[in-house]
């Protein structure tokens, strides 16, 4: 096979391989016993880490389910600050919406750590530090700024003219919401609580520094194994952080499977 087809075939087969690669890798990782450089596999294999894991023993099933309830909470609460702002960020004009749009891409732009640090010394005032309100918090700092910006975009370029219409029908302000915004934006919604979930699932500093050790999160749990050369169970835990984010796609995905709403 020769010519742009070929050479499309034999792109994609590198980028195959070298997207498989590292997953093919964690999983010997997960299942091997006693794997030193330079055996190429694992002499022996075993699923004593995934057993642990699925039996509940050790400490990275409480962290992937700490790590889901804040990924979850993130991604809601997230939509909820995101949907009105991204809004009325569409509404202003000229430097007003740029000024705003800048604003809610601070927190993004900055260095997670410079932010951590801040929110951090807040939250000891408050109270919050070291507690899964606090981490939440901080997550959504974050969150907000880029489902903000997402939902920017998508009033940027909404037809509002149902909701004119509703309203001019006799429908209040809420039920214009309800029952026709919403609806009518059930994919950006679901995209946005999608961009939150991601944004929280993976994070770091914000945990560590604001959580300060106390409150459990599977990366940090992963860091941790890795530092203390636990090869298996930190490779069973770093499979373990791909499952949500693709099962929570997934699941959108088909949520919104045939479920376009179509204007007229």
């Amino acid at each position: 096979m020769t010519g742009p087809r070929g050479l499309r075939w034999g792109l994609f087969t590198v980028l195959a391989f070298t997207t498989l690669l590292p997953f093919a890798v964690l999983v010997a990782a997960s299942l091997g016993r006693g794997w030193f450089w330079p055996d190429l596999l694992p002499p022996d294999f075993t699923l004593e880490n995934w057993a642990a894991l699925l039996s509940g023993r050790g400490r990275l099933g409480p962290a992937a389910l700490s790590s889901f309830g804040l990924a979850v909470g993130t991604g809601l609460l997230a939509v909820a600050v995101a949907f009105p702002a991204g809004r009325a960020m569409a509404r202003l004009g000229g430097w007003r919406r740029h000024l705003a749009a800048g604003a809610a891409f601070l927190p993004v732009a900055a260095p997670p750590l410079a932010v951590g640090v801040g929110l951090q010394y807040s939250f000891l005032s408050l109270g919050l530090g070291g507690t899964h309100a606090g981490v939440l918090l901080a997550h959504l700092v974050p969150a907000a700024g880029y489902v903000s910006l997402f939902f920017l975009g998508i009033f940027a370029v909404h037809d509002d003219r149902l909701e004119v219409e509703a309203r001019s029908l006799g429908a209040s302000p809420r039920q214009t919401l309800v029952h026709v915004t919403l609806p009518a934006l059930r994919r950006p919604l679901i995209e946005g609580f999608v961009l939150g979930f991601l944004v929280s699932w993976a994070q770091v500093p914000l945990t560590l520094l604001v959580g300060q050790g106390v409150v459990p999160a599977l990366p940090l749990e992963v860091l941790s194994l890795v530092q203390a050369g636990q090869d298996a169970r930190a490779a069973t835990g770093a499979l373990l952080l791909v499952v949500p984010p693709l099962a929570v796609m997934a699941l959108a995905g088909f949520a919104l499977r045939d479920r376009a709403v179509v204007v007229a």
